[in-house]
C-alpha cells in the first residue's frame, strides 16, 4: 500500500530509532552495495550520503559487532554527524564519542576503549595511530566523508592504509558529492582508500529525481566603476614593470599582468634553479617574484571583492613592512609611489561597490518581495565576509561564518561559535549567512531560498558543494556575481568547463563499473594480503550478484538493501552477509611469507633490519618518542608502519626524537638551518644547548642536499655553525639526503641503542627558565650576533654583562676570539642612538 504524504514509509532495523529515517529506495540500494564491499558512494549534496553511511554502520554493528569510525574534514562536520547518529541509533549516547583536537590524547585513548561509534577529524586519528594510542583491529566499518580529499599526503590515505592492514574485518565506505574532476582523479581516490566498488546516483536517476528540484543558475554581470578600474590599472602597471625585470633575467616570457598561475609557478621554478646554482640573480628574482604575487592578490581583491577588502589587505602589508624581519619585497611594495597612490585612492573611495549594491538588491528581492526565509552568501575572502556582513546588517539580519584560525585584523570563530551560528540559522533566528568556504563541505546548512556566489570559484568540486545548499525541498535559485573583464570571467569559464566534465565523468562511471573494478583490482593487488574473505578466489567475498552492476537500475541487486532494513528481515540475510565478509582465518600466513627472519640478528651491523617491515625474530619492539610538531613531516608516519617500531607522540620540551635515555635528535632541513643563520635566530644553538644539558648524546640531523647553495651565505659561515654545534656543544652532526634517509637513520639509531646497547627510552629535560649564567650568555651573544662561544669568552674576561657593555673597543679585543671588526661592530650596536624598528638607511 502506498504511504500518504503525511506518513512516509520509514526504515525498521534493530539498531535504528523507529519512524526516524524515511525509506528512500536509492539510499537502500547504495547501502546494500556498500555493506558488502569497500565502496565509493557518489550522491548529490543534500540527498543523504550520511544516511547511507548510517545504514551500513547499523548493519555492521548488528551483524559483526566491533566499532564504527566516521571521519570528516572539519570539527563542525564531525559534531553534526555525531548529533545525527545519536538521534538515529539505538545506542547509548556516551558510546558515540567525538574525537577532535579539543579532546586530550589521554582522554581519547580512554574513550576509545568503551566507544561503539567514533566521529573524528582525520588528523586526530592519524596522530593517535602513529602514537600507538588506539588500534583499528576491531573497527568493522570506517567512513571517509568528503573522500575526494584522499590525495597527496592527506591523513585519509595513511588511515586507510593502516585500516586495511590492522583491522580484523575491514569495510570502507567513501562518500562524496564530487569525487574528482576526471577518471584518473576518481581512480586515485579509490586506490588510496582501497575502494573496489563505485555507486553513483545523479539527479537524473528516477529514484533520486523524486527528492530533488530544479536549481536555476543565473550569472549577473557587474560593471566596475572607473575609480576601481584606475586602482587596478595602477597596480597592473607595477606588475608589468616587475615582470620586465624577470624577463631580463630570462624567466618571464611576457610582461602582461594577467599571467596565468601556471606561468608564475614556472618562473619560480626557474628562479630556484638559479639559486641552486649559487647565482645571485636567482635571489633577486625570487624577491621580485614575491612582490608580483602580492600585487596580484591586491588586483584580485579590488577586481573581484571590494575596495574595503583591498584596504584591509594594504593595511596588513604596511604592518608587515614595519616589522624587523620584513622582506625586501614587502618593503618595496609599500614604498612604490604608484602603490602608495593606489592605497590613497582606496582610502578615499567612499562609494558603494557594485557587488555590494547587487547583493543587497538580490536579498531584498528574495527575502522581501518573494517572501523567502534564508539566504547564503559565499565569498572567497574573509575580509569580504566580515565587511559584507556589516554592510548587510543595515538592512537584514546577517551573521558571518568563517574558519577557526585568527589572523591580523580578523578573529576566527571557535567550534562552539560556529555551531551556535548554524543552530540559530536553522532555527530561523536570522536570515542571511555570509560564509567563506568553511560551510561548503557537507555541513547540514538548512534549505535556503537563494545561494549567492559573491564571485565564481574555479573548481568544480567547490561549485557543486555550494550549489547543493539549495534545491533540496523546493525549487532553488543560485546567482553568481561576475565582474566584467576581470579574473571573475576566467574563473567562470574554468568552473563551468570543469563542472561539465565532472558530471559527464560521473555519468560515464555509472556505465563503466566493470572496467573500473578491473583497473582498481590491478592497482590494488597489495590489498589482497589483508583480504578478510574466505572464498580463496581473491574476490574479497563479494556477492557475484551485485558486482559489476552499479548502473542505478532497479533490479535484483537492490533486494539486499531492502531486506537488510526490513522489519521482518530473514536471519539468513545476516548469515549470508557474514559469509560474504568472511572470517579471517590466517592473517599471518600471507603477511609473513616473505622472510621476516631477515632481521633476526639485530647486532649484525652489516644486515639491514628495516628492509622487511616485520617484527624481528626475537619479537623485540623498538620505541621512538617523537615530538607532535614533527607530524608535518612523514617520518613518524613511516616509522609507525613498521611492526618492529612503536612510535609515541608527545610534546617534547627538548629535541624532536628521543631514541634512548641518552640519545635525543634535533632534525633540521638544510633550508631551516641556513635560514636560522641568515636571520640571526639563535634558536638552533639554544635547542642543542638544552639537549646537551639533559642528554649525554645529543644528535643534530641536517636533512637535504645543497646546504651550500641555500641563499647567499658564504660556505664558511655554514661550516662554522656546524663546527660550533659539534665542538662547542658536543653534538653529533649527521647529514641525510631526505626524509626517507632520516627515517632509516632514526630506526637504525634507536635499534642500536635499545637492542644492541640494551638501553631504555626515557624522556627528560624541560625548557624551564634559563639559569643565571645562561641568561647572561644569551644577552651578550645577541650583541651584533656574536654567538654563544664569543659570549662566554667575553663574560669570562669581564665577569659581568655590565662590564662587557661599557668596555671600549681595545678592551673588548682582550677577550679570546674578539678581533677589531667584532669589537667595532659591538660598540656600534651598544653605543649608537636608537633609530626605531624598521629604520636605518631608509629612514625616509
Amino acid at each position: 500500500m502506498a504511504a500518504t504524504d503525511e506518513h512516509p514509509p520509514s526504515i525498521d532495523h534493530p539498531l535504528l530509532e523507529p519512524d526516524f529515517l524515511e525509506r528512500r529506495l536509492y539510499q537502500l540500494k547504495l547501502a546494500g552495495t556498500a555493506a558488502n564491499d569497500h565502496t565509493l558512494v557518489c550522491l548529490p549534496t543534500g540527498l543523504g550520503k550520511t544516511t547511507v553511511s548510517l545504514l551500513v554502520t547499523a548493519r555492521r554493528l548488528d551483524e559483526v559487532g566491533g566499532k564504527s569510525l566516521m571521519l570528516a574534514p572539519t570539527k563542525p562536520l564531525v559534531q553534526q554527524h555525531a548529533d545525527f547518529y545519536r538521534e538515529a541509533l539505538r545506542i547509548p549516547d556516551d558510546e558515540i564519542v567525538v574525537f577532535t583536537g579539543d579532546v586530550s590524547p589521554d582522554d581519547r585513548a580512554a574513550l576509545w576503549q568503551d566507544a561503539t561509534v567514533i566521529m573524528a577529524t582525520p588528523q586526530v586519528i592519524e596522530n593517535d595511530l602513529v602514537g600507538s594510542r588506539i588500534s583499528l583491529a576491531d573497527v568493522t566499518h570506517i567512513t571517509f566523508d568528503e573522500c575526494h580529499r584522499a590525495t597527496g599526503d592527506y591523513a585519509y590515505n595513511y588511515i586507510a592504509e593502516r585500516y586495511h592492514a590492522d583491522a580484523d574485518r575491514p569495510l570502507v565506505t567513501g562518500m562524496s558529492a564530487s569525487p574528482g574532476g576526471d577518471e584518473e582523479a576518481i581512480l586515485e581516490v579509490c586506490e588510496n582508500l582501497g575502494l573496489r566498488e563505485v555507486e553513483v546516483m545523479t539527479e537524473e536517476d528516477a529514484d533520486v529525481a523524486e527528492f530533488t528540484h530544479d536549481t536555476e543558475v543565473e550569472w549577473e554581470r557587474i560593471d566596475l566603476p572607473d575609480e576601481v578600474i584606475e586602482i587596478r590599472d595602477a597596480l597592473n602597471e607595477v606588475i608589468s614593470e616587475r615582470l620586465e625585470k624577470l624577463k631580463e633575467l630570462g624567466v618571464a616570457r611576457s610582461t602582461q599582468p594577467d599571467q596565468s598561475q601556471k606561468d608564475l609557478n614556472r618562473m619560480r621554478a626557474e628562479l630556484q634553479k638559479l639559486i641552486n646554482n649559487d647565482q645571485s640573480e636567482g635571489f633577486k628574482g625570487m624577491s621580485v617574484h614575491a612582490e608580483v604575487m602580492k600585487l596580484r592578490q591586491a588586483v584580485t581583491l579590488v577586481e573581484t571583492q571590494s575596495v574595503e577588502a583591498l584596504r584591509r589587505y594594504f593595511e596588513r602589508q604596511r604592518n608587515q613592512a614595519r616589522t624587523s624581519g620584513a622582506s625586501k619585497a614587502s618593503q618595496r611594495l609599500v614604498s612604490d609611489p604608484r602603490v602608495r597612490e593606489a592605497m590613497r585612492r582606496a582610502e578615499s573611495f567612499d562609494e558603494l561597490h557594485p557587488k555590494y549594491r547587487k547583493t543587497r538588491m538580490l536579498l531584498a528581492e528574495t527575502l522581501g518581495l518573494e517572501g523567502g526565509e534564508r539566504v547564503i552568501v559565499f565569498t572567497e575572502s574573509r575580509d569580504t565576509a566580515e565587511a559584507l556582513t556589516d554592510f548587510l546588517n543595515e538592512s537584514f539580519d546577517a551573521k558571518r561564518f568563517v574558519g577557526q584560525g585568527d589572523r591580523e585584523g580578523s578573529d576566527g570563530m571557535t567550534q562552539n561559535q560556529q555551531q551556535e551560528v548554524l543552530d540559530a540559522f536553522r532555527a530561523g533566528e536570522f536570515e542571511v549567512l555570509v560564509s567563506t568556504s568553511v560551510a561548503e563541505e557537507g555541513l547540514d546548512v538548512p534549505e535556503v531560498d537563494l545561494v549567492l556566489f559573491y564571485e565564481p570559484v574555479p573548481t568544480a568540486i567547490r561549485s557543486i558543494q555550494r550549489k547543493g545548499r539549495t534545491g533540496r525541498q523546493s525549487e532553488g535559485r543560485v546567482v553568481v556575481l561576475m565582474a566584467d573583464d576581470t579574473r571573475d570571467e576566467a574563473y567562470f569559464w574554468i568552473s563551468r568547463r570543469r563542472e561539465k566534465e565532472m558530471k559527464s565523468e560521473l555519468r560515464e562511471l555509472k556505465g563503466m563499473a566493470s572496467d573500473l573494478e578491473s583497473e582498481l583490482d590491478d592497482a590494488q593487488q597489495s590489498l589482497e594480503a589483508f583480504d578478510t574473505g574466505s572464498n580463496g578466489d581473491g574476490s574479497g567475498g563479494r556477492s557475484t550478484s551485485s558486482a559489476g552492476n552499479t548502473s542505478g537500475s532497479v533490479g535484483d541487486d537492490i533486494q539486499p538493501g531492502l531486506q537488510d532494513f526490513a522489519a521482518d528481515a530473514d536471519s539468513s540475510a545476516a548469515d549470508e552477509s557474514g559469509d560474504r565478509e568472511g572470517v579471517e582465518t590466517d592473517d599471518d600466513g600471507s603477511r609473513h611469507s616473505d622472510g621476516s627472519e631477515a632481521s633476526e640478528d639485530s647486532e649484525d651491523e652489516q644486515s639491514d633490519p628495516f628492509e622487511v617491515h616485520e617484527p624481528s625474530a626475537g619479537g623485540d619492539v623498538v620505541e621512538i618518542v617523537a615530538d607532535q610538531r614533527e607530524m608535518d613531516a612523514n617520518i613518524a608516519r613511516d616509522l609507525s608502519r613498521r611492526e618492529e617500531i612503536e612510535i609515541r607522540l608527545e610534546t617534547l620540551d627538548v629535541g624532536d626524537y628521543v631514541c634512548s635515555d641518552r640519545v635525543v635528535v634535533e632534525r633540521k632541513s638544510v633550508a631551516d638551518f641556513v635560514d636560522s643563520l641568515v636571520s640571526g635566530d639563535r634558536s638552533v644553538f639554544e635547542q642543542v644547548g638544552a639537549m646537551a644539558r639533559h642528554y649525554s648524546r645529543p644528535v643534530v640531523i641536517v636533512e637535504g642536499e645543497g646546504i651550500y647553495e641555500q641563499r647567499d651565505v658564504h660556505p664558511n659561515a655554514i661550516r662554522g655553525a656546524l663546527s660550533s654545534l659539534a665542538v662547542d656543544f658536543g653534538a653529533s652532526v649527521l647529514r641525510t639526503e631526505s626524509e626517507a634517509d632520516t627515517t632509516e637513520l632514526l630506526a637504525t639509531m634507536a635499534t642500536r641503542e635499545q637492542q644492541v646497547s640494551s638501553r631504555e627510552v626515557s624522556v627528560h629535560g624541560e625548557k624551564g627558565a634559563k639559569t643565571l649564567g645562561e641568561q647572561q650568555e644569551y644577552v651578550v651573544s645577541s650583541i651584533a650576533e656574536i654567538g654563544p662561544v664569543t659570549a662566554r669568552s667575553l663574560l669570562e674576561e669581564f665577569g659581568t654583562v655590565e662590564a662587557v657593555m661599557i668596555a671600549s673597543e681595545d678592551e673588548l679585543q682582550a677577550a679570546d676570539g674578539v678581533g677589531s671588526v667584532t669589537a667595532e661592530r659591538m660598540r656600534e650596536v651598544i653605543g649608537s642612538e636608537y633609530t626605531g624598528t624598521g629604520s636605518g638607511s631608509n629612514s625616509s
